[in-house]
């Protein structure tokens, strides 16, 4: 398993808290998160209990305040490992709900969705390899959402208010 450290103040000070596993609600550990140590494995935060709300992929390092980790707020509530994956990775995106409409397969990342898929809007997807992240904005910015091997129907499935989606990345370990 991995090993993240959460602390309430900025550059590692005050109240933390040590985790080596999925934790479904962080809040009776700390009030706030300014600051994160990452010291073996890789992570997705959530803002809310119960791995709900927006999403941080966070790697091995040092985060020492939330804006490093493309944060919105100091609010982190629930977090999961992510397994190691060494191999292919294969996703599947579909134009409509329920893998409809025009597909495409990915192997590697994608900076510029629009640009390969000729789509904006991502309805449904299968992740038939491998560990992917989607964001929002084009070239790995915005909003995040993991997503580990599975199908996923609807943008909502994977976390997502809509269907928008920029660009698309594997997560690889080190």
């Amino acid at each position: 398993m991995g090993k993240i450290i959460f602390y309430e103040d900025r550059n590692f000070k005050g109240r933390s808290h040590e985790c080596n596993s999925d934790t479904s609600d962080l809040y009776s550990y700390f009030n706030r998160c300014n600051s994160i140590r990452v010291e073996s494995g890789s992570w997705v935060l959530y803002e809310r209990p119960n791995y709900m709300g927006y999403q941080y992929i966070l790697k091995l390092g040092e985060y020492p305040d939330f804006q490093r980790w493309m944060g919105y707020n100091d609010t982190i509530r629930s977090c999961r490992f992510i397994p190691a994956h060494r191999g292919s990775s294969r996703i599947r995106i579909y134009e409509r709900e329920d893998f409809r409409g025009q597909m495409m397969e990915f192997t590697q990342d994608c900076p510029h969705v629009y640009e390969e898929f000729n789509y904006h809007d991502i309805h449904s997807c299968n992740v038939l390899e491998g560990y992917w992240i989607f964001y929002e904005q084009p070239n790995y910015r915005g909003r995040q959402y993991f997503l580990s091997p599975g199908e996923y129907r609807r943008y909502f499935d994977w976390g997502s208010i809509n269907s928008r989606i920029g660009s698309i990345r594997r997560v690889e370990f080190q």
